[in-house]
């Protein structure tokens, strides 16, 4: 496992916040050398000492919430890492205005369930969601609304005998591009799939989101030919078979290195 370039995106996390001593994944240097977030001291013999910090952040976030109501102990962790969220960046709603999720709650929420599935520990797993988000919103939040478009290409070139059908019975607009690109395939994809597109996100490409859900509709393009109706096709999309998944995404990985050589930061 330890020399898996594919797995295990949490490693070099810990490692660098002082949560865990675990090896570093290379994949991950670049972009926490770059410390986006803020979050590394320059030296390691500071790293033990952040990860304490870090802990008592969190276990006072926790008790704020808690002393204004906003959480108990039988609010679901999920809710708790978004309000935790919510809080920290000086967006959270009155008490007296909370509504259900919006779509962009409801994209965090979907993350941070699939997080539950890969990290036990849930101050390990909100500083993780936290920096996933993060990142992924400030690195990719202007090219993600041009994912799609990308898709359409690569599929012409790929197979424009699907991209004719989903064209022509209206179910190219309608594919679930939010569950595959604001989402990052959190659940669609099992956790030993996820990690592996998780890894190359992290790394510094959000492009890799497009050839999973590239080789999604070419991996399943006689299922989808046969179906007509949009709602068919998308419920289908949603709802894939989770046995061939690691298939899926090692064909994917072939053809983002196809498409994009062997990208480090590839939009």
């Amino acid at each position: 496992m330890a020399d898996d370039p594919q797995r295990n995106f949490r490693s070099a996390y810990y490692e660098k916040v002082g949560f865990r001593g675990v090896e570093e994944k290379k994949s991950l240097e670049i972009l926490l050398k770059d410390n986006p977030l803020g979050i590394l001291p320059p030296h390691r013999d500071s790293h033990t000492l952040v990860g304490s910090y870090r802990k008592e952040q969190y276990e006072d976030i926790l008790e704020a919430l808690e002393v204004m109501r906003y959480i108990n102990s039988s609010t679901p962790s999920t809710l708790v890492y978004l309000r935790m969220f919510q809080l920290e960046s000086q967006v959270l709603p009155r008490c007296s205005e909370t509504s259900p999720p919006d779509e962009e709650n409801k994209d965090f929420l979907c993350i941070s369930r699939a997080m539950e599935e890969i990290v036990d520990d849930p101050f390990d797993c909100y500083w993780l969601i936290k920096y996933f988000i993060s990142q992924f919103q400030t690195k990719f939040g202007d090219s993600i609304p041009h994912l799609p478009k990308s898709l359409e290409h690569y599929l012409s070139q790929e197979e424009p005998r699907l991209l004719s059908h989903l064209k022509n019975s209206g179910s190219l607009a309608q594919l679930p591009y939010n569950l595959w690109f604001k989402r990052c395939f959190a659940g669609c994809l099992p956790e030993s799939s996820l990690q592996r597109v998780w890894d190359k996100v992290i790394s510094g490409s959000c492009r890799i989101l497009v050839f999973v859900a590239l080789e999604i509709l070419l991996s399943y393009k006689i299922i989808l030919l046969g179906i007509s109706r949009p709602e068919g096709v998308v419920n289908f999309l949603c709802n894939i078979p989770q046995e061939n998944t690691d298939a899926i995404v090692t064909k994917a990985i072939d053809l983002w290195h196809k498409y994009c050589g062997t990208p480090l930061h590839s939009m």
